[in-house]
């Protein structure tokens, strides 16, 4: 609501009613009387009439008797819902009503009944944009993280050389029976899938290529990436969610260390360097599983199967699979970090932070997955 000083004509005050509840009484040329009490006690009702009231040209404040800051914040609401300006306005109010439009901002409609296309276009609409502002903040976060990792190898005696090796072990040598045992069993079905639809039309041999092409170029790292992220990337939220919420981060801050450096630049190296390794085993692991299953179900021998994986699966699908391996490690790392950053002082806020921790990095890393392989196919990889 623009500037009160400019809409009162008088202090003009009309006969008051002896009390009651507050009203809001139109009257002809577009004029509202504001009667009555507008306090807290009938602020519902009062809502109600504002809710229901179209545009009007005048405001009338000369038969109000009482008024407290919830009906202030009534009579903006209704100004900006009807763009109109207010006339005799006692003076004992006249500042009670310029700072509650002062902290109301810019004018905001009541809400009103819609269908329901329209709330959830509403809804779609927040959702939206709270998403953009979500990977807004995350690319600030990748550009401050690419900042201390430049200064840090200017200064390598900065880097903390001990956090990052027990990173690796806590989030990656520990991972290892995991990632192999879920690639296996993956292996397996993957094989034994294959092997019902194949059979139908005697090219029983292919299922090798399969198995070969899909465990190396696709489903090892991103069945690695996801056990990651999972595993990994929650416990890193939940880590420095804690640390947030006892207060350790600010104690780091005071101390004069970043927080970035201590914390999260380990994390993001470690977890980085461990996803090669975590991703090859999980290759393995496919494999072996894809190969038992062949034998069982289509007496494809393990010499065999080895043989046709080498003459029909190039070495670039390994490489494929690799290269994407340091960057789904970095993602799924730093996404881990910015949550738990960005936890609040209570244990729910930690629980929510790190279930997006999960949720954002799978996303991200799916995301990135499909955009290697387009560029892989467009180079011809």
């Amino acid at each position: 609501m623009s500037d009160l000083s400019g809409q009162y004509s008088g202090n003009r005050l009309s006969a008051q009613p002896e009390g009651g509840e507050g009203r809001l009484v139109p009257e002809s040329g577009g004029r509202l009387m504001a009667e009555g009490d507008w306090t807290v006690a009938h602020a519902p009702k009062l809502y109600s009439a504002i809710a229901a009231t179209g545009s009007a040209g005048i405001i009338d404040l000369g038969a109000l008797r009482r008024l407290d800051t919830s009906g202030a914040h009534l009579l903006v609401k209704l100004a900006d819902r009807t763009g109109a300006g207010i006339e005799n306005c006692p003076e004992r109010y006249r500042s009670l009503i310029e700072r509650v439009a002062a902290a109301e901002g810019p004018p905001a409609e009541l809400p009103v009944a819609s269908n329901p296309l329209i709330r959830t276009l509403a809804r779609l609409g927040r959702g939206t944009e709270r998403g953009a502002r979500r990977a807004v903040g995350m690319i600030a976060f990748l550009g401050a993280v690419c900042e201390v990792w430049a200064r840090t190898a200017m200064r390598p005696k900065r880097f903390r050389l001990t956090a990052t090796v027990r990173h690796m072990e806590d989030a990656g040598l520990s991972a290892f029976p995991i990632v192999m045992l879920i690639s296996f069993l993956v292996g397996i079905v993957m094989a034994f899938q294959g092997a019902a639809q194949l059979q139908r039309f005697g090219a029983e041999i292919f299922v090798v290529n399969l198995i070969g092409i899909s465990v190396l170029r696709e489903i090892g790292i991103l069945l690695t990436a996801i056990v990651v992220a999972g595993r990994s990337g929650s416990a890193f939220a939940a880590q420095i969610g804690s640390m947030k919420v006892n207060e350790e981060v600010d104690a780091l801050k005071s101390l004069g260390l970043d927080p970035m450096e201590v914390l999260v630049l380990p994390r993001v190296l470690a977890l980085s360097l461990m996803m090669c390794p975590m991703a090859f085993m999980a290759d393995i692991s496919g494999l072996i599983g894809g190969g038992l299953m062949a034998w069982l179900a289509l007496d494809i021998p393990p010499a065999l199967f080895a043989e046709r994986l080498g003459d029909a699966i190039p070495l670039s699908a390994l490489m494929v699979g690799l290269v994407k391996a340091p960057v789904f490690g970095a993602l799924i790392a730093m996404v881990g970090c910015y949550e738990g950053l960005r936890t609040e002082g209570s244990a729910e806020s930690l629980g929510r932070q790190t279930t997006r921790a999960v949720v954002e990095g799978i996303f991200i890393v799916i995301v990135v997955d499909a955009l290697f392989s387009i560029f892989f196919n467009l180079v011809g990889v």
